[in-house]
């Protein structure tokens, strides 16, 4: 039924459900896995309360998360190989909005199925904070499941 399941993670333990929930739908269906983590792209100059920080202090702490968002990607990779699922990708992604690197993800690697965990926030919360999952399930055009 699915030859590509895209699995969306943040290293969470939450998201975690995802990868193992991935990892044995892949499985399942014989089918490849792509683990995407989503970074978020620092501008050239920011500011940190009231300090600004240098190109070369923001270009330290982008190549910290990308090192962070690599180690967590090959830990699923790994892991599904470990599995033995029969092809798995590690992506890393750089993106303002994680929800529309996601749903990009899915386009370029032409999954069938995008599995990714929410935290399940209601009320004010979800409001305040927004929801990448939410936006996924109504915005991407591939199915997504979603575990909680």
């Amino acid at each position: 039924m699915y030859e590509r399941i895209l699995v969306a993670t943040d290293g969470s333990e939450l998201s975690e459900l995802a990868v193992t929930a991935g990892i044995e739908l892949a499985l399942l269906m014989n089918a490849e896995l792509v683990a995407v983590k989503v970074v978020h792209h620092y501008p050239s100059g920011y500011f940190e309360g009231s300090l600004l920080l240098s190109q070369m202090e923001v270009q330290h702490m982008q190549g910290q998360a990308d090192a962070e968002a690599q180690r967590v990607v090959d830990a699923v990779k790994a892991k599904a190989d470990a599995r033995g699922v029969r092809s798995t990708r590690a992506v890393v992604m750089k993106s303002e909005l994680v929800s529309e690197a996601i749903i990009e993800a899915a386009r370029v690697h032409k999954s069938d199925l995008i599995v990714m965990a929410s935290h399940g926030r209601r009320g004010i919360s979800r409001l305040l904070m927004g929801s990448e999952t939410l936006h996924v399930l109504t915005h991407s055009h591939t199915p997504v499941l979603v575990l909680r």
